[in-house]
């Protein structure tokens, strides 16, 4: 049995929290290189390469990507064979929330009720916890700061089974097409499809933390994800809103078994910054 105390944890978090708002992932920033070089529209290629500069300011000042520095939502895998020593593993990654946006000077977003008086927690918790036992004696955290822009522009749908194919392509498509320049993009696509309501949320948020450069290992799926891609890029939408043929850098599906009389559908976008990163606690 593998001990992790919940100290190492906390630190992680800490870490993480800076390290995703200061620091664009190397893929996003090689997609929207690719993109940039066959872009047609010169504004669009303008934006592009503001949106560069910005990143690469950001990570020599230690700066924050955007001033919305996110939703703390993290992904946990807690192999089985893993013991968490220490105080409550929630408190533990709430403490390391907290210590790392107030060292970092990022801003808290977070209130609390939802609803009526909406007061500010002061310290950007509680973070969006969802944990999963799998095998072995590891334990890794997928971390990502949601912004409110991109977030907000997210969609769910019961479709019918007789919808198939098509009908989840033209629901992935439209959610895009309706989003428009609101989460600032160009964005990365996640897709849940399958389970039930709550399931194909999950897999649409997992989804955003698959490589930009790695396809889908299922064929189908991944001529589908290209697809999608090439009618979303087709909408001339564009970066930031302002047309061009970079609307998206990728578009990412999960799925799941589900019901036979449902076909659940879930849309969640990122942001051109697309703040994510997955450790291991060791």
């Amino acid at each position: 049995m593998k001990e992790i105390h919940t100290e190492k944890i906390t630190e992680a978090i800490k870490n993480l929290t800076q390290e995703t708002n200061f620091n664009i992932p190397d893929d996003v920033r090689n997609k929207i290189i690719d993109y940039r070089e066959k872009e047609s529209s010169a504004l669009a290629t303008g934006i592009l390469t503001d949106i560069l500069k910005n990143h690469e300011k950001s990570r020599e000042k230690n700066l924050p990507l955007c001033q919305d520095t996110g939703l703390p939502v993290l992904f946990l895998e807690l192999g089985q064979n893993v013991k968490i020593i220490g105080e409550d593993l929630g408190t533990a990654i709430n403490k390391g929330i907290k210590q790392g946006y107030e060292e970092g000077y990022l801003r808290k977003s977070i209130v609390q009720p939802p609803i009526f008086a909406r007061k500010n927690t002061e310290d950007n918790t509680p973070a969006i916890i969802h944990t999963n036992i799998v095998e072995g004696d590891k334990f890794k955290i997928f971390f990502a700061p949601k912004g409110g822009g991109a977030e907000n522009m997210s969609y769910t749908k019961m479709m019918k089974p007789a919808d198939g194919k098509e009908g989840v392509k033209n629901f992935v498509v439209d959610s895009v097409k309706k989003s428009g320049g609101n989460p600032c993009p160009p964005v990365v696509v996640g897709v849940g499809v399958g389970g039930n309501f709550e399931k194909s949320a999950l897999l649409a948020k997992k989804s955003l933390f698959r490589n930009l450069y790695k396809e889908n290992p299922s064929d189908k799926l991944n001529n589908l994800e290209q697809e999608i891609l090439q009618e979303i890029n087709n909408l001339d939408i564009g970066p930031q809103g302002l047309g061009g043929d970079t609307t998206a850098l990728g578009v990412h599906i999960e799925t799941a078994p589900c019901h036979i009389a449902s076909l659940p559908v879930a849309v969640n976008l990122q942001c051109h910054c697309h703040r994510h990163k997955i450790v291991e606690v060791v």
